[in-house]
Parts: C-alpha cells; sequence; structure tokens
C-alpha cells in the first residue's frame, strides 16, 4: 500500500468535514484495500464507493468518515450496525466502540466481512446473518445505532432498540431521488431528528434473500 494515497484520503476528508482525529485515526488504521474486490485494488484509497458484491458496494470513505463523526462516539459505546457490508464501517466503528453488533442479510458478504475481522483481530465485533430491519432484540439496548441502507422511515423495532440519550444515524428517502444523512436522538419524551448532508445509499430491505444459505 502506498503511504502516500492514504494521506492524500485523509487530506481530502479532512478538507470535507471529517473533524474529529479519532475519527480519522481510525479511518487510517483500517487498510481499505482488504475490504475491495480485486478488479478494484487499486481503487481503495480513492474517495469512492466500489462494488463488493451481491447489489451492495463500500460506501465512499467521506461517507463513512462524515457518518461516524455524527454518531459521535465518546466513551466507547455499544453500537449496532445495520448493513455489514464489506465489514468496512464495522471495521472503522471497532477501534472507536466498546463492542460492535453488526447485522447482514447477504451471507456471502457476511461469511467474507467475518473472514477480515479475524484476519485484522478485531474481537469487539459480533456479527449475525439477519433481517436488519427488526434490530438485535436480544442484545438492545445500544447507546448507538448505524443504519447503512436507506428507507422512508426508520423501523420502529430499532428507534425502540435506542437506549435513551442515544444516537441514531441513517441515510433516509426524503424526497423524490433524494436521499439525506439523518441524525436522531431519543430523549425521556421521545425523539428528535436533525437532517445532516446528502447521500446515495442502496434501499433498505426486510428478510433475508431466499438464496441466503
Amino acid at each position: 500500500m502506498n503511504p502516500a494515497l492514504r494521506i492524500r484520503l485523509l487530506m481530502e476528508l479532512r478538507r470535507s468535514g471529517v473533524s474529529d482525529t479519532k475519527v480519522l485515526a481510525a479511518i487510517e488504521k483500517v487498510p481499505r484495500e482488504l475490504f475491495v474486490a480485486e478488479p478494484f485494488s487499486d481503487q481503495a484509497w480513492d474517495n469512492a464507493a466500489l462494488p463488493i458484491g451481491c447489489g451492495q458496494t463500500i460506501s465512499q470513505p467521506l461517507v463513512v468518515g462524515l457518518m461516524t463523526q455524527a454518531l459521535e462516539l465518546d466513551n466507547r459505546p455499544k453500537v449496532l450496525e445495520i448493513g455489514t457490508g464489506s465489514g468496512y464501517q464495522t471495521s472503522v466503528l471497532a477501534s472507536l466502540c466498546r463492542r460492535v453488533y453488526t447485522l447482514e442479510r447477504h451471507k456471502p458478504l457476511l461469511t467474507q466481512a467475518e473472514a477480515r475481522f479475524r484476519l485484522l483481530r478485531l474481537t469487539n465485533i459480533v456479527a449475525m446473518h439477519g433481517d436488519g430491519t427488526k434490530g438485535w432484540v436480544a442484545q438492545a439496548p445500544f447507546d448507538r445505532i448505524l443504519i447503512t441502507a436507506s428507507a422512508a422511515e426508520i423501523p420502529r423495532a430499532l428507534l425502540d432498540q435506542l437506549a435513551v440519550g442515544g444516537v441514531l444515524v441513517a441515510p433516509m428517502d426524503t424526497a423524490p431521488e433524494r436521499q439525506d444523512v439523518v441524525r436522531v436522538r431519543r430523549t425521556e419524551s421521545g425523539f428528535t431528528t436533525e437532517s445532516l448532508f446528502p447521500v446515495r445509499f442502496v434501499p433498505l430491505v426486510a428478510g433475508v434473500p431466499e438464496d441466503a444459505g
């Protein structure tokens, strides 16, 4: 890996609004080339989303940085991630959180991601194959929840699994052909929502594929 490419990306992220030094350090530490399919390995440290199979993508590093920053990961919280994908975002979270619970509906992607976690010796990640819209009731409540697919509404099950005082960050369909990342805070009296920045994510889908194995 050419260190100059890594430095170039980190500088670009900093210029584009990723100001949290802990988030930048986590991104620097995770070898993105490990999460990228072989045909795209030369683009691993570009600020671009890339295909990973099953109709999914590894998110653009800027989006990973901004969404991770939006979670406000102080005091090493307990986090639920919906959509493991390649495992790249999960691995960034792992160095900032006490424990990361991650759900993926595509079994082949989950199997590959778990192999990467073992290779990187990330022992604070617990992964499961399942329907992300239902969350992970047995491990709730969560201090933070990150959703990496977009929907018109955040599933009620996920809101219910967010601890009081917790933060949920997710892309939402806010208008025809428009998605925005929103940050939801749970208070004693309910939920508050703020819109942060526009994005483009695959849709959040309930259930698991029939060929999940």
